[in-house]
């Protein structure tokens, strides 16, 4: 897959994200993707960090969405290569400190198969 079109990828990830279009980002995950992210860890021990597949990305979303309504995520970079793009964000919330975030996206035949979210 060409950079310009992981790129693409992740710019749509973005914007639905950002505007709490939860089917639509849904609609960019393979049906058994899986996902890591440190906040779920904590907020959600039982799981390790993982979630997978879509009922459980639009469950651990929905509550995201729910519990912090201002979430906004600002690009800092986007590196895509092979399968893969690696992203930068700053995570913003009303009444919290922002937070730098990495986060890589592995895509295949146009569908992100798994994310992991890095805490920095």
């Amino acid at each position: 897959m060409t950079p310009e079109k992981l790129q693409s990828i992740a710019f749509k990830w973005f914007e639905t994200f950002n505007n709490k279009e939860l089917e639509k980002l849904l609609s960019l995950y393979d049906e058994d993707a899986v996902h890591f992210s440190p906040k779920l860890k904590v907020l959600k021990p039982e799981t390790n960090g993982f979630v997978t597949g879509k009922q459980q990305l639009r469950e651990w979303w929905q509550d995201a969405f729910d519990r912090l309504p201002s979430l906004n995520y600002k690009v800092k970079t986007l590196t895509a290569n092979g399968d893969r793009v690696f992203m930068e964000y700053i995570r913003t919330v009303d009444n919290q400190e922002d937070m730098l975030v990495a986060e890589v996206l592995d895509i295949r035949d146009d569908k992100i198969t798994s994310s992991r979210v890095y805490h920095g």
